[in-house]
């Protein structure tokens, strides 16, 4: 590893409080957008006509945001340099009619969103987070963030085979939590968001509400070389986009446009209007060719050299099952990047994309580390296959390897953030 990429606790710390900031994927574009403002990007409208200036801009769209920066003297079939990643994680989300209870007991009403590891979510301080909308269309972010909800678990007296036979959940029943004692009041839970908020409950019209558990990001080990926190799968990811997109800029020639794509709604299949599956990756790359004067033309040859990272979290060997990963690829913490290889396309990465990204980790003196799934467990799979489906363009799938994925809280090695952000910076200098 070169010196210039030794662990930068700096990058890590920031990653912490980024986490922290960012309890729900609205918060995440939010956050986002304000360190590329002060990066000097400006945002721009999907309702306004583009202009052919250069510099750095982006989009958002609910859980979405797009960046890019066009760079002086590219030209209208100028290749993009994408980092895809995404804003939303596991977790539990609010009901449109929230507000339940029994036996003297007030609690939420919660849908699960993604495959969440429900036993994580048990006896653990929750707050509340998300955005609620008025009746004029405008949106204003909620962030409760101290302990106001749990899901509390049946107590070993009452399950005496829980630790013989295994934790049994059933999603309906068991994973309402309580947040009080009463009655159940039809419309409480909104009248105290919009007291949150600091507007009239009257007007509050919608609401796309989540639990978030209060525990802050730390180190952990005895030389704190972990780090345990939530929603790293995948704001991790998102946060060393950022700092790659905004030290590319800094760059005094790029020979493409750096591009930083975060999607919401991956959890559940990338089929939204803001997932990636949706139009709004192309659309934006599509307009920027368009608003600098390009032709059709010149928008196909900037999309056949155009090359997407998709950086998403992968598996970490776990030491206590080692058995459910491939014998031959251990991946482990603070080893560096991970790339995602499987040949049934659930990972994007072929043999192009692996050069592409072994020659950023070079330029980037940044060791990195092979991912495949045990041919004998099913594999997840990313916005990878999506976006080169999608759009017709290279991608190559990538991450940082983790432990206790999906859950609450996850654990990965205190370096590979800030590695990951090397290898990205490299990927869009070119």
């Amino acid at each position: 590893m070169s010196s210039a990429h030794r662990f930068d606790r700096g990058h890590t710390d920031d990653l912490m409080t980024f986490l922290a900031a960012s309890p729900s994927p609205y918060h995440a574009v939010a956050n986002t957008a304000e360190r590329l403002e002060k990066a000097g990007f400006r945002q721009v409208a999907e309702t306004d006509a583009w202009d052919a200036s250069t510099g750095g801009k982006y989009v958002t769209r609910g859980g979405a945001i797009i960046a890019w920066y066009v760079p002086d003297g590219a030209t209208t079939a100028t290749p993009f340099r994408i980092i895809g990643a995404h804003t939303d994680s596991p977790n539990l989300r609010v009901k449109p009619l929230p507000d339940t209870g029994s036996h003297g007991w007030r609690q939420i009403a919660v849908e699960l969103y993604g495959g969440t590891l429900l036993n994580t979510w048990l006896d653990r301080d929750l707050g509340l987070s998300g955005r609620i909308t008025l009746r004029d269309g405008s949106h204003h972010l909620v962030n409760v963030d101290r302990p106001l909800l749990r899901v509390p678990q049946l107590a070993v007296h009452l399950d005496r085979s829980v630790n013989s036979e295994g934790l049994k959940l059933d999603k309906q029943r068991h994973m309402m939590p309580i947040w009080g004692l009463g009655d159940p009041d039809e419309g409480d839970l909104i009248r105290f968001v919009a007291e949150e908020a600091g507007v009239a409950a009257g007007d509050v019209t919608g609401w796309d509400l989540m639990v978030h558990s209060v525990e802050a990001p730390a180190y952990l080990g005895r030389d704190q070389e972990l780090l345990a926190g939530p929603r790293m799968d995948n704001l991790l990811s998102v946060h060393a986009g950022i700092a790659a997109l905004t030290a590319a800029c800094a760059s005094a020639s790029l020979p493409y446009i750096p591009v930083l794509a975060a999607f919401d709604h991956e959890e559940n299949g990338s089929q939204s209007d803001t997932g990636a599956e949706g139009p709004l990756l192309g659309n934006v790359l599509e307009r920027s060719v368009f608003a600098r004067g390009g032709s059709f033309e010149d928008k196909s040859r900037a999309f056949a050299g155009t090359v997407c990272l998709s950086s998403d979290t992968g598996h970490a060997v776990h030491p206590n099952y080692s058995e459910r990963h491939d014998p031959g690829h251990h991946p482990m913490p603070n080893g560096g990047p991970i790339l995602k290889v499987n040949v049934n396309q659930r990972y994007a990465t072929d043999g192009s994309g692996r050069a592409v990204f072994a020659a950023a980790a070079e330029r980037a003196g940044v060791p990195w580390q092979h991912f495949v799934s045990n041919n004998s467990m099913p594999c997840g799979t990313t916005i990878g296959p999506i976006t080169a489906a999608r759009h017709g363009i290279t991608t190559v799938d990538i991450g940082v390897a983790i432990l206790s994925m999906h859950s609450a809280r996850e654990l990965c090695g205190a370096e590979d953030p800030h590695l990951l952000a090397g290898v990205l910076t490299a990927f869009l200098e070119g």
